[in-house]
C-alpha cells in the first residue's frame, strides 16, 4: 500500500513539473513579448519569439539538470541527421500546404492571386519568423514534455498531454475553440509523432516551420503572402468548412506517412 501510494506521489510530482516548465515558456514568451514593444511589425514578433526560443533553451537545460537527464535523452542534440531531417519534413510541410489549396481550390469560389507588392524581403522575413516560431513551440512542447511523459508514463498519455497543452495554448492566443481543437490537434499529433520517431525535433521542425509558412504563402492565414485568397461574396462559410475537411484529409495522410514503418530517415 505504501509503495503504491509513493508511486501515485511520483506520477503526480511528474505531471506537476511539466505544468511548471510549460507555465516557465508561457511566462518567457510573454516577457519577451514585452521587451520587443518598441519594435514594430514582423520584426518585433521575430526578435521576441527569438528571445523566446534562447530563453526555452536554457529553461530546458535546467530542467534536465534537475531530472538527472541528458540533452540527447530529449532530442535538442544536433547529430549528422539533423539537416536531412529538417529538409525531408520542409518538404512534406510544404507539400501538404500546398495540397490543401489545391483540394479547396478545385471546389471553387476561390482565387488566387499574385500580390504586385512581392519582394524578395518580404519572403525572407516571414520565413525566419515561423522557422523561429516552430524551433520556440518544438523546444516547448516535444522536447522535455513530450520526451519526459514518455518515458515515465507511455506514448499516448504524452502526446495526450502534450496536444492539450498545445491546444490550451493556441486558444489563449486567440484562436476559435474549434480551429485550435482540430488544427492545433492534428498538428500537435503529427510534430508529436514525428519528434517521438525520430527522437529529435529536426523533422518537426521542417514540418512546422513549411507548414506554417505555405498556408502564408498561398494566403490561408488571414494574410496576404505571395498570394492573395479572395473567397466569392456568399461563399464564405463554404469554403471555410471546405478547408477545413481538406485540412484534415492532408493531416491525416501525413500523420499516416510519419507514423508508417516504412517512412526511415535513420
Amino acid at each position: 500500500m505504501a509503495e503504491q501510494l509513493n508511486f501515485q506521489k511520483k506520477k503526480v510530482f511528474i505531471f506537476m513539473k511539466i505544468i511548471l516548465f510549460y507555465l516557465l515558456t508561457v511566462v518567457i514568451i510573454a516577457a519577451t513579448s514585452k521587451l520587443t514593444k518598441n519594435f514594430t511589425g514582423i520584426t518585433a514578433d521575430l526578435l521576441s519569439v527569438i528571445l523566446a526560443s534562447s530563453f526555452t533553451i536554457f529553461l530546458i537545460f535546467l530542467f534536465i539538470k534537475w531530472d538527472k537527464i541528458k540533452p540527447a535523452d530529449i532530442g535538442i542534440i544536433p547529430n549528422r541527421l539533423t539537416l536531412k531531417r529538417f529538409f525531408i519534413g520542409f518538404g512534406i510541410g510544404l507539400s501538404i500546404a500546398i495540397a490543401q489549396a489545391i483540394l479547396v481550390f478545385s471546389f471553387g469560389h476561390l482565387t488566387l492571386s499574385f500580390t504586385s507588392t512581392f519582394n524578395i524581403q518580404a519572403v525572407i522575413l516571414p520565413l525566419f519568423l515561423y522557422f523561429f516560431v516552430a524551433i520556440r513551440e518544438e523546444l516547448a512542447f516535444r522536447t522535455y514534455v513530450l520526451r519526459t511523459l514518455d518515458y515515465k508514463f507511455n506514448t499516448i498519455i504524452a502526446l495526450s498531454v502534450m496536444i492539450i497543452l498545445f491546444i490550451f495554448e493556441h486558444i489563449v492566443a486567440g484562436v476559435s475553440w474549434k480551429m485550435a481543437i482540430i488544427g492545433s490537434g492534428l498538428g500537435g499529433l503529427l510534430f508529436g509523432l514525428a519528434a517521438l520517431k525520430t527522437k529529435g525535433i529536426a523533422l518537426s521542425i521542417g514540418l512546422h516551420t513549411s507548414w506554417n509558412f505555405g498556408q502564408w504563402l498561398l494566403g490561408f492565414k488571414n494574410q496576404t503572402g505571395i498570394w492573395q485568397a479572395t473567397v466569392d461574396k456568399g461563399y464564405e462559410l463554404q469554403t471555410e468548412n471546405i478547408g477545413l475537411v481538406a485540412f484534415i484529409l492532408v493531416m491525416l495522410t501525413a500523420i499516416f506517412i510519419i507514423s508508417s514503418k516504412k517512412f526511415n530517415i535513420n
